[in-house]
């Protein structure tokens, strides 16, 4: 499961046929991904100053894309407009492949996206990567500013992945499972493959997750009652 489908889909969704917190028990947490603004080659925009610039001259002219109502990038979107005072016309795509295509074709100018979908392209020339939505640089861009080193505070957007199962399971199983499953995550050959690719992988123990999910699934809801975000 990821910050989407348990602790931000709940809020958007009237009834999903489960409750995440009530009805599935956390193992252990894997990986998180920050997610990042990028712009087209071809667009005037070389830094977030230069997006907050333009968006600040024509409110609402600018389009930003995402992989749908209400996912994280969509979310890291309006976290970036309320934190930098502008005003942005968020495109929805049906998933992110078709709005990255769009983006380096010229179609659409920005959009948010999670970091390991575009690590790849950061030397290339169809996309700007301008800035990454964490606390920290990502160690696989490190050239690449966090949105406090651009000049706009407080954006900090990442997607947290792990592994759950049924509630009920019988404690020694959760405890066995969390164990072997750390030990893998901890080893060198299974992580830095990853980091490479821009994700940060993680472990945690099951009431370290759960007290995650439980404290997102509030912050997850303030934001997406905030934002006015449903969907149609």
């Amino acid at each position: 499961g990821s910050t989407s489908t348990l602790a931000v889909n709940p809020h958007l969704y009237k009834d999903m046929g489960y409750d995440p917190i009530k009805d599935l028990q956390p193992i252990t947490l894997t990986h998180q991904m920050p997610n990042v603004l990028i712009v087209g080659k071809n667009t005037p925009y070389k830094t977030v100053a230069d997006v907050v610039a333009a968006a600040r001259r024509e409110p609402g002219k600018i389009a930003f894309g995402s992989a749908g109502n209400g996912n994280s990038m969509h979310l890291a979107g309006e976290l970036f407009q309320k934190q930098s005072g502008t005003k942005l016309m968020h495109v929805p795509y049906k998933g992110a492949p078709p709005a990255l295509t769009d983006v380096m074709g010229g179609a659409l100018p920005t959009m948010f996206i999670n970091l390991p979908a575009v690590v790849g392209y950061a030397d290339s020339d169809k996309i700007r990567i301008l800035a990454v939505a964490a606390a920290e640089r990502s160690k696989s861009l490190p050239n690449v500013p966090t949105f406090k080193e651009a000049g706009v505070p407080g954006v900090e957007s990442s997607v947290w992945n792990g592994i759950l199962v049924r509630r009920g399971t019988p404690g020694a199983i959760v405890d066995r499972l969390n164990k072997d499953i750390v030990g893998i995550l901890q080893s060198a050959s299974f992580r830095e493959p990853l980091e490479r690719q821009g994700y940060e992988v993680l472990s945690s123990t099951p009431q370290e997750f759960s007290a995650l999910l439980q404290k997102d699934t509030k912050v997850m809801g303030e934001q997406v009652r905030n934002a006015g975000i449903h969907i149609d």
